[in-house]
């Protein structure tokens, strides 16, 4: 009995949480904002961010949906089969131009959607064992090298971008490391900082507090730039690795928009991504806002979706 009134409960709050999106979506001039992860995960959270300045350049109301499920590929297939009339949209990661090279999809990754703009990019930090004797990028691959297959790395899952920039990074510097897939990144950090593996490339958002903390040690980043978490880290080109690699996040509606609709959602994309308050808050929030946009952006994703086949078929990268 107390079960049955829990599960009330439950469902009551639920219904309850959905009613406000139900009654917005049921308007006309309503423009869904799909964010294919569950809500008050890193996708949902940057939704939320845009949903408001972006809802005040197009002059309409943006809601964000949530439509979790199956790697992010449920919320994209809803908007792959939408209307192209503007309503709808999809925030997406990077997983967008590397799921189709792993699985079968019911889209076409670059046919079915229209990209309007890249939102930020967010690199990742090399970071080991605290009681690991390497200081440096090249101490690692030295002792990587001369040891192969030695070393185990995280993931926070087969096939992911941290699966991804390991084995790119792997073949740069000519190392043999053994894969050790996690079904997410905080039990990969816990083992890590337990030293069941010796490393993994992570978001500087999901270790910066074990840097903090000293459990973890960061030995370089993937951009370009020194990264603000860990502004005392080498970037790969200054340690002598000439190697970058980023997940990043983006906004797509369905194919087949007419002209105008397109142009009139990839001017709000872009101004979004101008305003001084967007870019402050992606940056407290660990990202690195981003300026592509229209066929810039068009242009990155389909050279993204390239690299990471280029980056499968050389490691033989499958789903576990």
């Amino acid at each position: 009995m107390q079960l049955i009134k829990s599960l009330g409960i439950a469902l009551a709050l639920a219904m309850a949480q959905l009613a406000p999106f139900t009654a917005a979506a049921q308007d006309p001039n309503t423009v869904r904002l799909v964010a294919p992860y569950p809500a008050g995960g890193p996708i949902d959270v940057i939704a939320r961010v845009l949903a408001r300045p972006l809802g005040e350049e197009l002059a309409r109301p943006v809601v964000v949906d949530n439509r979790a499920g199956a790697s992010g590929t449920i919320g994209a297939g809803n908007v792959a089969r939408s209307t192209p009339d503007g309503s709808v949209l999809l925030l997406n990661t990077s997983i967008q131009v590397i799921l189709p090279h792993l699985m079968k999809l019911p889209y076409d990754t670059l046919a079915d959607f229209t990209p309007l703009g890249q939102v930020n990019s967010i690199p990742f930090i090399l970071v080991v064992n605290k009681d690991l004797p390497f200081k440096t990028v090249g101490e690692l691959v030295a002792f990587a090298q001369q040891n192969p297959g030695k070393l185990n790395y995280a993931s926070n899952s087969s096939g992911s971008a941290s699966h991804l920039v390991a084995e790119q990074f792997k073949r740069m510097a000519g190392v043999s490391l053994v894969h050790i897939p996690y079904k997410g990144s905080a039990p990969a950090i816990t083992d890590m900082i337990g030293g069941q593996v010796q490393l993994m490339f992570e978001q500087g958002p999901s270790v910066s507090a074990y840097l903090k903390s000293g459990q973890l040690r960061a030995l370089g980043v993937t951009s370009l730039k020194r990264s603000t978490i860990v502004p005392d880290v080498p970037t790969f080109t200054e340690a002598g690795f000439p190697f970058t690699y980023s997940n990043w996040q983006g906004i797509w509606a369905p194919a087949g928009l007419p002209p105008a609709t397109t142009q009139r959602l990839t001017a709000a994309v872009k101004a979004v991504m101008a305003r001084a308050d967007v870019r402050q808050r992606l940056t407290e929030l660990g990202t690195e806002p981003a300026t592509l946009s229209g066929p810039e952006f068009d242009t990155f994703v389909k050279q993204q979706y390239q690299a990471v086949a280029d980056i499968v078929r050389a490691a033989n990268v499958k789903l576990d």
